[in-house]
Order: C-alpha cells, then structure tokens, then sequence
C-alpha cells in the first residue's frame, strides 16, 4: 500500500497536503514558450519544486531511519520469517482489494481475492503462508486510485507526498477512501488496546520496512546511474501505477517498462504493492 494512513488525525493532515497542494498548483505559471510547455505539460508536475524538497526529506528519512532498519531486518530474520510477514500484510489487506475488485465490476479478480482469502486463512495458518499463489491464484493489488481510473477519473497532477512518497491527485485521494474501506482500523479507532488502536501504523511501518529490505541494493544503484533521481522515480511510479491499472495487460503506446516488475517499482518479488514505501520511505 500502497502506504495508507493510520489515524483520523493523519486523514486530516493528509487532505490539508493536498488542499495546500491544488491551492499551489492554482497559483503556478506555465512557461509560455512552446517547446518549454509542452515539456511542463507532459511532466505534469506543476509543483515540482516543492515536490522535489518533500522527496529530499523523504530520501533523508530513508537514508538515517528507514534502510538501516530494513537492512537489519533483512539481516536478523531468514527469508522464510520475512516471507510469512508479507504474506500476512497482504492477507489482511483482503476487504480492501476486494471491495476495489467488486466497485470495478471485476467479479473473476473479487473471485480470486475471496478463494485466496479462504484457502490461506484455512491453510496457510491464518494466512502466514501463501498456499493459493503457490496454487497457482496469485496475489493481486486493487486500490481505490486504480477504481477511479476505472471510472474514467483523470490522474491529475503529480504530488509527492511526505512519508509516504509518489502520489497523484487520483491516488491520494484513493489512500483516504482506503483507509475508510479498512475495517482493522474502525476496529483500531474503537479500541482501547494500545496495538489494536495503532494497528494500522503498525501495519505501514512493518510493510515498509520489509519492502525496503527487500529492494534497497536496487535503489542504490538506480540512484546512482540516474541522472535525474527524482524524474526517474516519477517516470517508474507513473508506468507502474498504468500497469496495475491495466491488470499487467500491455499497452502497445505505453512507455516499455525499464525492467523492474511489481509495484513497488525496484521490488521484483512485490508482485504489485506499493511503490510508496519502497521508493521514497
């Protein structure tokens, strides 16, 4: 997840981002020459300056927290240990994708969601193990910004938002209908239990520090060939965020993908979750 919110407070402090975000784009000015505007138009990014400073702290914030955490998880734990955690992340994340699956009218994948969802609560121990993609039911990512690009909802313009990284105006409102579509964090909101009511920071914080783990030799060398770090991470959550769209259907005019499968854009074994932890947290 993508990378959801985790209180109503960060609801709040979310939609107030992208207010004072549209209220920045409103007040931009498109360069008038033709060849500079067209190169505006295509990026659409019209507030790539406080874009770029968000990303720098983002990519601070990794560098002194996030990957030296990932790098002892990836350390301290075996694969098998690391595997069952992300089994489980996703596992959890059923009534989400499922409801996405039902509101675009896509009754196979609702299908698949639900079958995987029964086999491996049954047996895969409450879903620790992924039975059903070894079954050959693989796992799949529906969110509420992919729904409304179903809809016909058009992208809006790029934002990238702090800790939680490359967003839109479609997706960042999809992370807020998300996180209402969860019924762990209601269950969390009226909780006294301190692990239930934080249940939903502590589901981000753990899926981002297991896709970093799982990918940060990657985004290093990525950083280091690039020679716009920032507009490749761009370019690579945009062509990925149209493949889960698509379903990982091709489209003949769309930009070849540079190589790098799953959402999360670096993370080859992701298998499409989010590329908002793993390139920016």
């Amino acid at each position: 997840m993508p990378a959801g919110l985790v209180s109503i407070a960060s609801i709040k402090r979310l939609c107030a981002g992208i207010v004072l975000s549209v209220a920045l784009v409103g007040c931009a000015t498109a360069p008038t020459d033709p060849v500079e505007r067209e190169i505006y138009d295509e990026a659409n990014d019209p507030v790539q300056p406080l874009n770029e400073a968000i990303f720098e702290f983002n990519m601070a914030v990794d560098r002194a927290v996030l990957r030296p955490v990932a790098q002892a998880y990836e350390f301290i734990l075996p694969d098998l240990v690391r595997d069952g955690v992300r089994n489980f992340l996703r596992h959890i994340k059923t009534p989400v994708i499922l409801a996405n699956d039902l509101m675009q009218g896509d009754i196979d994948r609702a299908g698949e969601t639900m079958g995987r969802f029964i086999f491996n609560t049954v047996a895969g121990f409450g879903g620790v193990f992924d039975v059903a993609g070894e079954a050959g039911i693989e796992f799949h990512q529906e969110d509420f910004g992919q729904t409304l690009a179903v809809w016909g909802v058009e992208e809006g313009p790029y934002l990238m938002l702090p800790f939680i990284g490359p967003s839109s105006g479609r997706d960042a409102i999809g992370i807020i209908v998300d996180a209402g579509l969860d019924p762990l964090r209601w269950w969390g909101y009226n909780s006294d239990d301190f692990v239930i009511e934080h249940n939903g920071l502590i589901r981000t914080v753990t899926e981002a520090v297991d896709t970093r783990s799982r990918n940060y030799k990657q985004l290093e060398d990525l950083e280091e060939t690039s020679l716009d770090f920032y507009a490749t991470v761009r370019s690579l959550y945009r062509q990925q965020r149209e493949s889960l769209i698509r379903n990982g259907v091709p489209d003949d005019d769309a930009l070849p993908n540079i190589g790098f499968e799953g959402y999360e854009g670096i993370d080859t074994e992701s298998d499409g979750k989010n590329t908002q932890a793993s390139l920016v947290n």
